[in-house]
C-alpha cells in the first residue's frame, strides 16, 4: 500500500479545509500556491492526492530551482577553471513535504528540497586528460570572409574543451546543436549538390572537417562520415566530413580506455584541433594526409543555385 494510501486512511476521519493553502517559496519569494481541494481525489470519502496534478506542479517547480553544472574548463591562458556544482529539485524529498501538508492540518510553507548536481568533468580529469596529444589537424580559411570566419569561430568554440569519456560516442550536431540567426549564425557559402550558396552557418564543414582528420589520426573510432558532392579545398580529397542539422552528422567513438579532450583554436585565417588524454593511454595512431595551406573557394562562379534545398524549415548542407 502506497504511502499517501496509507496516510489518507489514517487521517480520514480529519476533513480537509479548502481554505488552507501550502505555500511553496523559493530565494524568498512565493513560486506556487497549491489547494487540499484542488489537489485532492475522493475515493469512497477517502482523500488522496491526485498525483497527475502534482506531478505538474513538481515539474513546474523543478524547471525554476534548477541550475545547471559548469564544466571544468581550459581558458585561453592556457589555465584550468575549476568545474562548478549545479543543482536540481529532491523530488522524493519534495514529494514527502508535499505529503505532510495535504495530511495535516491548517496552512504551511516549504521550501523545495534540492540535491547536488555534479559537472560531467572537474579540475582533476581536465588536469590529467590534457597531459598527452595524440592527435592534432590544422586547415586555412579567408579571414576576410567575415561571415564565413565568424560562424566557423561560434562551431569551434561549441567544440572547445570538450570531453569524451571511454565508449562514448560524439555527435557533431549535438554537441554544436541547430545552427540559426537566434545563435549568432550568419550566411555563408556552403555547398548543395555540387554548387555553391549561401546558407545560415555556411563554413561549419571546415569545422567538422578538421575534427575529423584529427579525430582520425588519434585512431578513434569513426561511426559516420559523410563526404561533400563536390571536392572541397580545405582538406586533400576524401578528407572531408560534411554536417547538415537536418541530414549528415560527423559521429565517433571514443574506443580507449581513457577520456580524451578535444581542443579546438580558430583565428587569423587558421583552424586547428588537437586530440589529448591521459599520459598512460595506448593508441593506435593513423596517417591522414596533412593540408598544403591554401584558402578556400568561397564565391561561386555564377549566379547562386539552390538546387536540392530540402523541405520547408529544413537546413541546408553546411
Amino acid at each position: 500500500m502506497g504511502f499517501s494510501v496509507v496516510l489518507a486512511l489514517m487521517l480520514v476521519v480529519h476533513p480537509l479545509d479548502a481554505t488552507d493553502f501550502l505555500r511553496i517559496v523559493w530565494k524568498g519569494n512565493p513560486i506556487a500556491y497549491l489547494d487540499r481541494a484542488d489537489y485532492t481525489m475522493p475515493l469512497s470519502g477517502v482523500p488522496l492526492v491526485d498525483e497527475a496534478k502534482l506531478d505538474e506542479v513538481r515539474k513546474s517547480v523543478a524547471d525554476r530551482v534548477y541550475r545547471a553544472p559548469v564544466n571544468a574548463f581550459i581558458d585561453e591562458r592556457g589555465q584550468i577553471i575549476a568545474e562548478q556544482k549545479g543543482q536540481a529539485l529532491d523530488e522524493k524529498a519534495f514529494s514527502s513535504q508535499v505529503y505532510a501538508y495535504f495530511y495535516g492540518n491548517g496552512p504551511a510553507e516549504m521550501t523545495p528540497a534540492i540535491r547536488e548536481v555534479f559537472p560531467r568533468v572537474d579540475r582533476a580529469l581536465l588536469q590529467q586528460v590534457k597531459r598527452r596529444r595524440i592527435g592534432q589537424y590544422t586547415t586555412y580559411f579567408n579571414p576576410g570572409n567575415y561571415n564565413r570566419s565568424h560562424n566557423i569561430g561560434l562551431a569551434t568554440k561549441a567544440i572547445n574543451n570538450y570531453v569524451v569519456l571511454p565508449g562514448e560516442i560524439f555527435s557533431f550536431n549535438k554537441v554544436v546543436g541547430k545552427r540559426t540567426k537566434e545563435k549568432g549564425y550568419l550566411e555563408a557559402p556552403i555547398i548543395v549538390k555540387g554548387e555553391l550558396s549561401e546558407g545560415i552557418g555556411g563554413g561549419i564543414c571546415q569545422v567538422s572537417s578538421t575534427l575529423f582528420n584529427a579525430v582520425d589520426q588519434a585512431g578513434l573510432h569513426i561511426v559516420k562520415r559523410y563526404s561533400h558532392s563536390r571536392h572541397v579545398p580545405y582538406v586533400p580529397p576524401g578528407r572531408d566530413a560534411t554536417v547538415s542539422w537536418y541530414g549528415p552528422d560527423f559521429v565517433f567513438q571514443n574506443k580507449y580506455a581513457y577520456p580524451i579532450l578535444i581542443r579546438a583554436y580558430s583565428a587569423n585565417g587558421s583552424m586547428a584541433v588537437t586530440i589529448h588524454s591521459f599520459p598512460e593511454i595506448e593508441y593506435e595512431p593513423r596517417n591522414v594526409p596533412s593540408v598544403q595551406f591554401q584558402l578556400p573557394e568561397e564565391e561561386p562562379s555564377g549566379p547562386l543555385s539552390y538546387t536540392g534545398i530540402r523541405a520547408a524549415g529544413s537546413q541546408l548542407p553546411e
